[in-house]
């Protein structure tokens, strides 16, 4: 399946919309499931030309879950809730809930991108409440960052104990040699 651009999306929907095709033709003629042209026609539904636009966000934890708690009482079908809340990909909707019941709201939480920074500096201010919350947020965050420097160091320390067997075999054979 080739990437489609809004455009092309947009007059795909509206061959539908305006004409009297039906969806698996359509879906035929441009090479794509008829699941996905499904698709972008309730995303037209909902949100018009506009879903179409690329917007590239994080979603929050409590959004997350309000979508999810959506599904829920009204019954919805994970695409149609994309159409209505205007997020890009169903399948986005089903890791969701999947985290959710796997791991807890925790796991719904927005990651941070890039590498973990190994220091973290820790906002002096004066009162004893923002000093405990920022004390929180730095023990979290030294966590992750020990996390990562123990790996790192695991792997320094398999390498090392490879090369050590490999100076050591060096240093046999080179015996070996000598001795003849």
């Amino acid at each position: 399946m080739s990437k489609f651009t809004a455009e092309e999306r947009i007059k795909i929907v509206l061959r539908y919309v305006y004409g009297n095709e039906p969806i698996n033709e359509i879906a035929r003629e441009v090479q794509v499931n008829a699941a996905i042209v499904s698709g972008w026609i309730r995303l037209y539904e909902h949100q018009g030309i506009e879903a179409f636009q690329k917007n590239y966000t994080s979603y929050s934890a409590q959004f997350k879950m309000d979508v999810l708690n959506f599904m829920n009482e009204t019954g919805t079908s994970s695409i149609d809730t994309a159409a209505i809340f205007n997020i890009s990909s169903p399948g986005m909707i089903r890791n969701w809930r999947l985290k959710l019941k796997q791991d807890g709201i925790n796991a719904l939480q927005p990651k941070k991108k890039g590498r973990l920074s190994m220091k973290k500096e820790i906002k002096k201010s004066g009162t004893k409440k923002d000093t405990s919350t920022a004390v929180e947020g730095a023990i979290e965050d030294t966590v992750e960052a020990l996390q990562v420097k123990v790996k790192r160091l695991e792997m320094e320390n398999a390498y090392l104990k490879k090369l050590n067997a490999f100076v050591q075999m060096q240093e046999k054979l080179q015996t070996k040699s000598k001795r003849k």
